[in-house]
């Protein structure tokens, strides 16, 4: 089984700054893309950023120049580091990763149980 752990969402200011941390755990023999979805009330959940097994990162066009995905393959962990946060961003924030687990023919889709991001004065 595989567990995809997030951290670091929290109460933050506009203009201020969070990192996101998401770690993978479990029978896992490689990670393929990794990426960062978010969910606002009332709104369909959105692609924020991903990041390739070769660390070919990708942004939405809402987050680019303020947000910077990164990744540990060590640590089996994805990051995203949010600068300059406007209350737009408030949302669920997931992690998303393509998971091949030791023994299977392919890899799988994982998603992480979310952390809430609030931007508020």
């Amino acid at each position: 089984q595989v567990h995809l752990v997030e951290s670091g969402g929290g109460l933050v200011q506009p203009g201020g700054s969070l990192r996101l941390s998401c770690a993978a755990s479990g029978n896992i023999f490689k990670i393929n893309d990794m990426g960062w979805y978010r969910q606002a009330p009332g709104k369909q959940r959105e692609v924020v950023a991903f990041i390739t097994a070769v660390e070919d990162t990708n942004y939405a066009d809402s987050v680019k120049g303020r947000f910077t995905i990164s990744r540990d393959n060590a640590k089996n962990t994805v990051y995203l580091q949010m600068n300059n946060l406007q209350p737009e961003d408030t949302a669920v924030y997931y992690c998303n990763a393509d998971i091949w687990r030791v023994g299977a023919f392919r890899g799988y889709e994982h998603w992480g149980q979310g952390t809430q991001v609030t931007v508020s004065s």
